[in-house]
């Protein structure tokens, strides 16, 4: 058997990693490393805090040896996890300036297809309905179509429909 791997933690630091253990902004994997320095600065075993967070026990040890080696900033999420954007912010504010500008409205398969057509950019109808209404940008459109913003050249003619309708 290995020497055990322990951790010492000061005042501060503890106050620290229980403050992040607590934010609301903080990613459950930081969180759950930080519980980790936490328990086994408390004298817990490495074996004891993997079955307490059903983890593997070279993942205990790999998140105490970069408390260890890198301190506070080991415990965030390494660089380039994750898939990487295929679309730059110039494509969505293209696709939103074609819904102002077009008198058509369009699906979110059409604008996927138009997408892929003038910028080589491949975004699925699904992922870019998601995107387009983080930003904001469908309004309170159905989920399968985008719909473009009301224009105000037409408001005169509504308006004497209106009137002719309410007179009648």
């Amino acid at each position: 058997m290995g020497m055990r791997l322990r951790v010492f933690l000061t005042a501060e630091e503890d106050r620290t990693l229980w403050e992040l253990r607590r934010a609301t902004t903080v990613p459950q994997r930081m969180k759950d490393r930080t519980e980790v320095v936490r328990m086994n600065a408390r004298g817990d075993y490495v074996e004891t805090i993997a079955a307490y967070l059903r983890w593997h026990v070279e993942t205990v040890h790999d998140a105490l040896k970069r408390w260890l080696k890198e301190g506070l900033g080991g415990l965030w999420e390494a660089p380039g996890r994750g898939g990487k954007r295929r679309w730059q912010e110039s494509d969505i504010e293209y696709l939103e300036q074609i819904l102002i500008d077009d008198e058509r409205t369009y699906s979110s398969r059409q604008l996927s297809d138009k997408l892929e057509q003038e910028r080589q950019v491949n975004l699925s109808p699904g992922h870019l309905r998601r995107v387009l209404k983080k930003r904001g940008s469908s309004g309170n459109a159905p989920d399968t179509v985008i719909v473009k913003t009301k224009t105000l050249s037409n408001a005169p003619l509504k308006q004497a429909d209106l009137d002719m309708l309410e007179m009648a």
